[in-house]
C-alpha cells in the first residue's frame, strides 16, 4: 500500500505552507481486486504504439450508482508469440484483451473490484489504445468506443452486457486512433462522435532508430505521416461521416487528447485536439458553416516560445475561475507541461510559468491528466500521470521509463507540486471520478507494461456536493455553484485526459461551508435552470426541466 499525503488550506492564498493536510491518497488496486497488469507486448521490435500504452475509462455500466472500470489492453503487434518472450512480460495469470471490472459497492457496501470480462459480452481483442464513454442511442446506458492500433469498435450497451454495432453503425475505422469524444455537435440532442486519429502505417513504416549512445530505440512520431481526423455525425443510431463537410478533414495532425467544450462563449461545442509534435488544433462550430481552425489565431497551435510540443494528455476547465475554459497539456522530457489561458473570446496566451508549472514538469513526461479539486477548497488542482519514453529520465530502476506521478495543488493562481511517494511506475492513461462514493476524487491509473494503479483520496472533514446532471442535453453541460460572490463553474464530461474516460459527475468542493447552496445548470443547447437551497455532503440529480429558469 502506498500512501501520498500534501496539505493545504482553505482559501490558499492565505496558507503559509502544506503541512496540515486533511486529505491523502491511498494506492488500494491489490486490496480492491483490481489486478490488471498492461502488456505492450514489446520484443525488439521498437513498433511505437509499444511506448504509447493504452487508456481507462471509469463507466457504471451497469448503471447501479457506482463506478466499474474498463481497462485497455495492448498484444504482440505482429506475428503469434509467447508473453514470456516479451522484454518485460506480464505476470503469471496474466490474461490477454480488454478487461473490465464490476465494481461491487452497491449493493454490498464495501468497495471491491470483480472480472466480470467473460459475461460482459464483446470487449474488443485488438491492441487497445483509448476510450470515450456516451449514451449514443439514447437508451439510459452507457456504450463504448474503442480506438486501437489497427481499428475502432463501437460496443452497445444492452443491458450491462456489450455488442459490437462497428459495421451496421457506419464507425469503422482502420487507422491508428487513440482519442475520441462524444459531443452533440449539431445540438439535435443525440450524441455524435470525434475521433482523433494519429500516425499512418506504424507497423508497414515501422523502422528501428537509434538513440544519443548508438543503441536500438524507438523512433521519433516525426517520421511518420499525420493524418485528417473524423467527425462522425449521429442520425438514430447510424453514423454518418462528415468530415469532409464540416472542415475537420481539411488539417492533418498526430492527436493524442480531445476535449468537447465551449471554448468562445456562444453555447455550441467546439473542439481542441492535442497533437505529438505537430501543431495542435482548435476546431471552432459555426454552426450550419462546420467548423473553423483557429488554432493559430488563437494562440494554441504552438507555445509561448512559437513551439510546436508533443501534446499527449489534455483537459479543459475554469481554473482561475473568470468563467471560461482555460486548457491544460501535458507534453515530453526537456519541454514543459502548458496551460493556456482563455480571455473569453477563445484567444489563448501560455501562462505556464506565470503559474509556475514550468520547472515542476520540465524533467518528466506527462500523459494523463485532469483538473479536479482534491481537496474540497473550491480551487482545482491537477494530476498528472507521467512515465518516459526515452532512457535516463527514470525514478527507479525497477523500469527503464518509471517516473513519479505529481499532484498540483492550486495556490492563488499558481501550483505547487505534490510528487506521490512510493514505487514510479510507467504510467500512460488516467481516469476521474468518486469510486467508491465518499465525496472526493479518486484516480485510477494505467501503466505500460505494468500493473494497474487505484489512488482512493480520502478527505476529513472538508463539505462537498456532487451533481449528476439527467436529460435530454446533459453531455457537455455547465454548471455553476452560485455563491454571494460569484459563480464557481464546473463542466459535466468524460472526455480528455489521454486515451481515457472520466466520471460525468459534476463535484464540487465546499471546504468548511455547510450552509445550503444553489446550483445553476446551462444544458448544453444553451437552456438555463437553477436549483436552490441544496444541502451539502451528498450527490444529487438534477433533472432537466425540473428547475426554475435561470
Amino acid at each position: 500500500m502506498r500512501v501520498a499525503t500534501a496539505g493545504f488550506c482553505l482559501l490558499m492564498a492565505s496558507c503559509g505552507g502544506l503541512g496540515d493536510a486533511p486529505f491523502r491518497f491511498t494506492e488500494v488496486a491489490e486490496e480492491a481486486g483490481l489486478d490488471f497488469w498492461h502488456f505492450s507486448g514489446a520484443r525488439g521490435d521498437f513498433f511505437l504504439p509499444e511506448i504509447t500504452g493504452s487508456g481507462v475509462a471509469l463507466v457504471d455500466y451497469d448503471t447501479d450508482g457506482d463506478l466499474d472500470i474498463l481497462f485497455l489492453q495492448g498484444r504482440y503487434l505482429e506475428g503469434a508469440g509467447d508473453p514470456a518472450d516479451a522484454l518485460r512480460p506480464p505476470p503469471s495469470g496474466w490474461q490477454p484483451g480488454n478487461r473490465l471490472y464490476r465494481n461491487d459497492l452497491i449493493p454490498q457496501g464495501q468497495l471491491r473490484f470483480v472480472d466480470v470480462t467473460a459475461e460482459s459480452g464483446d470487449l474488443g481483442s485488438g491492441f487497445g489504445m483509448g476510450v470515450a464513454v456516451g449514451d449514443y442511442d439514447g437508451d439510459s446506458d452507457p456504450d463504448l468506443y474503442l480506438t486501437g492500433v489497427t481499428g475502432n469498435v463501437l460496443l452497445r450497451n444492452d443491458g450491462a452486457r456489450y455488442t459490437d454495432v462497428t459495421k451496421r453503425t457506419g464507425v469503422a475505422d482502420q487507422r491508428w486512433n487513440v482519442a475520441a469524444a462524444f459531443v452533440d455537435v449539431d445540438q439535435d440532442g443525440d450524441l455524435d462522435l470525434y475521433s482523433a486519429t494519429y500516425l499512418a502505417d506504424p507497423l508497414k513504416k515501422n523502422r528501428i532508430c537509434r538513440n544519443s549512445a548508438g543503441a536500438p530505440d524507438y523512433c521519433s512520431p516525426s517520421n511518420f505521416d499525420g493524418l485528417p481526423d473524423r467527425l462522425l455525425r449521429n442520425d438514430a443510431g447510424i453514423f454518418v461521416d462528415i468530415s469532409e463537410q464540416s472542415g475537420v478533414a481539411g488539417k492533418t495532425g498526430a492527436g493524442l487528447g480531445v476535449v468537447a467544450a465551449d471554448f468562445n462563449g456562444d453555447n455550441l461545442p467546439d473542439l481542441f485536439v492535442a497533437n505529438d509534435q505537430t501543431p495542435n488544433h482548435l476546431w471552432i462550430n459555426r454552426g450550419a458553416a462546420g467548423f473553423e481552425e483557429t488554432a493559430l489565431l488563437a494562440g494554441t497551435a504552438y507555445n509561448g516560445s512559437g513551439q510546436a510540443e508533443a501534446s499527449m494528455g489534455v483537459t479543459a476547465a475554469d481554473h482561475d475561475g473568470d468563467g471560461d475554459l482555460d486548457l491544460f497539456m501535458t507534453h515530453l522530457t526537456t519541454e514543459t507541461n502548458t496551460l493556456y489561458r482563455n480571455d473569453g473570446t477563445g484567444v489563448f496566451l501560455d501562462a505556464t510559468d506565470r503559474a509556475e508549472l514550468g520547472s515542476a514538469s520540465i524533467r518528466y513526461t506527462g500523459w494523463g491528466t485532469r483538473w479536479f479539486d482534491a481537496d474540497h477548497d473550491g480551487d482545482l488542482d491537477l494530476f498528472v500521470a507521467n512515465g518516459a519514453v526515452m532512457g535516463g529520465y527514470a525514478d527507479s530502476s525497477h523500469h527503464p521509463y518509471a517516473q513519479r506521478n505529481q499532484l498540483y495543488l492550486a495556490n492563488g493562481g499558481r501550483y505547487e507540486s505534490v510528487p506521490f511517494p512510493g514505487q514510479p511506475e510507467n504510467s500512460r492513461g488516467a481516469a476521474f471520478g468518486d469510486i467508491d462514493n465518499d465525496g472526493d476524487i479518486d484516480i485510477v491509473v494505467s501503466n505500460n507494461d505494468g500493473p494497474a494503479e487505484l489512488l482512493l483520496n480520502s478527505t476529513n472533514d472538508q463539505n462537498w456536493l456532487t451533481v449528476e446532471l439527467s436529460g435530454q442535453h446533459s453531455n457537455g453541460s455547465r454548471v455553476a455553484l452560485l455563491t454571494a460572490s460569484g459563480e464557481i463553474w464546473r463542466r459535466s464530461a468524460t472526455e480528455g485526459s489521454y486515451a481515457s474516460a472520466s466520471d460525468h459527475r459534476v463535484h464540487f468542493g465546499l471546504g468548511e461551508n455547510h450552509d445550503p447552496v444553489s446550483i445553476g445548470v446551462v444544458w448544453a443547447d444553451g437552456t438555463r435552470e437553477t436549483w436552490r437551497d441544496l444541502a451539502g455532503g451528498q450527490f444529487i440529480e438534477l433533472v432537466r426541466g425540473t428547475g426554475k429558469p435561470w
